[in-house]
């Protein structure tokens, strides 16, 4: 029987491993924050990134407090020269889309759908560069907070789109448990690649936010999560 028509049972000990697996993260959460600033400052060392870490302190209990870690750095502009070969790049972008052949339509038109953030933001710096609200402190401080965020509510989110499958305990488990801790080390790589760029100019913030921001540690899980669904209810025999 297709898993589409097979019928599933709310077993009590899938609430049990939600429970369980969010005390954990919760727990663990400080050591991986340190662990987050440790990876930062080697960052900081080792790239050619100008600026500092920021702390912001969090607390979830008398028993639980932690230290998220943010690059910080100062807000620039972009200079004539950043913006004119940042829109020479997106119009040869959007020029390569027309070379695409047919069968290629999803991806030419999901590259102009991308495309469109960055044009909309060399417009906005044309007209309205000073109004610009956003500092990539307060950026960074909340794509980290973000990413945390995301990370904690992982047990939960498969709890209620995975768990109620029969998949047997073990493989919810270690399919939970291997998604929060490829996020956690994918969080601090991401953050260092996008302060590489932020440093430059706070023309790219848009394109990081809306692009490569949590839409990309998004897919992560949903990939992860899909991964999970081709494998054998705990039920089902090899042919």
């Amino acid at each position: 029987m297709h898993r589409a028509l097979a019928q599933f049972r709310l077993d009590p000990m899938n609430f049990i491993l939600v429970v369980l697996l969010s005390c954990v993260w919760l727990v663990l959460l400080p050591q991986v924050c340190d662990f987050w600033h440790r990876v930062l400052l080697l960052g900081f060392r080792f790239l050619p990134l100008h600026g500092d870490l920021g702390l912001a302190r969090h607390h979830l209990t008398g028993f639980i407090s932690f230290q998220i870690p943010y690059p910080r750095m100062e807000p620039l502009l972009p200079s004539p020269q950043v913006w004119w070969i940042t829109c020479a790049v997106t119009l040869a972008l959007f020029a390569s889309s027309f070379l695409l052949s047919g069968h290629l339509i999803p991806l030419r038109s999901l590259l102009r759908g991308v495309l469109l953030v960055p044009a909309t933001a060399l417009l906005y710096f044309v007209f309205l560069p000073a109004s610009f609200p956003h500092t990539p402190d307060s950026y960074m401080k909340g794509f980290v907070t973000s990413g945390v965020t995301l990370i904690s509510i992982v047990p939960l989110l498969f709890g209620l789109t995975y768990y109620i499958f029969p998949f047997g305990l073990m493989k919810k488990l270690f399919l939970t448990a291997l998604t929060m801790t490829h996020l956690a080390l994918f969080l601090p790589l991401q953050v260092l690649l996008q302060a590489l760029l932020l440093q430059k100019t706070v023309l790219f913030m848009p394109v990081l936010y809306i692009i490569f921001g949590m839409p990309v540690n998004i897919l992560i899980t949903v990939a992860f999560y899909s991964w999970g669904m081709t494998w054998l209810f705990k039920s089902a025999k090899r042919l």
